[in-house]
C-alpha cells in the first residue's frame, strides 16, 4: 500500500514538469492532475475517469499504470461498489452546512448589535427613535400692518393723504382712477378729497365714513373721523 498522490507528485517534480506540460501531453486538465496528486478523487467525474486518468498520468511519468489502478481499487472499491466519491462528498456537505450556519449566526449577531445601538440611542436621547426628530419651529406669525386702504369708485377723484396732520409727510397725491386700489401704513391721516363719492376708505380693516360733498379735508384715526385736520 502506498500513497498515490504523493508518489505521482514526486515523480512529476523529479522530472521538472509543471501542470501545463502534463496537460498538453496527456490531454488531462490541469485541475484533474492536481486532484489526483492531492487524492481529491471527488473532484473527478466518476470512477471510470479516475482509473483512466491514473493510468494515463502514471504511465506518462514512466510508472506502472496498472499498479496505481489496483491501489485505487483496493482502497476505494469494495465488492465491486465504488465508495470513494460518496465518502469524499459527505464532508463537503457538512462543511457547507457549517458555513451556512456560521453566516446565519453572524447575521443574527449583527441584528442584535444594531438593536442594542437603537435602544441605547433612544435611552440616552430621551425619546422614541421613531419620533425623536424635533419638528422645525413654526415661523412666528407677523400681524398685518395697520394702515389705510382706499379704492377708486365711479369717475375716481383727486386725493392727497398726509401722515398725522395737514403738515405731515405726503403719503399719496394724485388722481385715483376707478378700480385702482392703494395702501399706506399708519393710524392717523389727514385726507384731502375732491369728491367723496369717488373713493372708499378702510382704516385698520374698518370702513371710514366720509361726509358727502366736495373738497373735503378730514382727519381719520381708527376711532374717529374729524372734520378738520389739526
Amino acid at each position: 500500500m502506498f500513497e498515490i498522490g504523493n508518489s505521482l507528485r514526486e515523480a512529476r517534480e523529479h522530472q521538472g514538469l509543471d501542470y501545463s506540460q502534463v496537460e498538453l501531453a496527456t490531454k488531462i486538465r490541469a485541475k484533474y492532475i492536481q486532484a489526483l496528486e492531492d487524492e481529491h478523487f471527488e473532484i473527478l467525474p466518476s470512477g471510470t475517469y479516475i482509473k483512466g486518468f491514473l493510468r494515463s498520468y502514471s504511465e506518462y511519468l514512466g510508472l506502472d499504470g496498472q499498479l496505481y489502478v489496483d491501489e485505487y481499487n483496493s482502497r476505494f472499491i469494495a465488492d465491486g461498489i465504488e465508495e470513494a466519491p460518496r465518502e469524499r462528498r459527505q464532508p463537503r456537505i457538512h462543511q457547507q452546512r457549517a458555513l451556512q450556519g456560521r453566516m446565519v449566526l453572524l447575521g443574527l449577531l449583527g441584528i442584535a448589535a444594531l438593536t442594542a445601538l437603537v435602544i441605547v440611542a433612544w435611552k440616552f436621547g430621551g425619546g422614541d427613535p421613531a419620533t425623536s426628530t424635533t419638528p422645525p419651529a413654526a415661523a412666528p406669525h407677523k400681524p398685518a400692518p395697520t394702515g389705510l386702504r382706499f379704492v377708486g369708485l365711479g369717475k375716481g377723484t383727486y386725493l392727497e393723504i398726509r401722515r398725522g396732520s395737514s403738515t405731515g409727510a405726503v403719503l399719496y397725491q394724485g388722481t385715483l382712477q376707478r378700480g385702482k386700489a392703494e395702501f399706506v401704513i399708519g393710524k392717523r391721516f389727514c385726507l384731502t378729497v375732491r369728491r367723496s363719492a369717488g373713493v372708499r376708505f378702510k382704516l385698520a380693516g374698518r370702513p371710514v365714513s366720509l361726509p358727502a360733498g366736495r373738497n373735503l379735508k378730514v382727519l381719520v384715526t381708527p376711532t374717529k373721523t374729524a372734520r378738520t385736520c389739526g
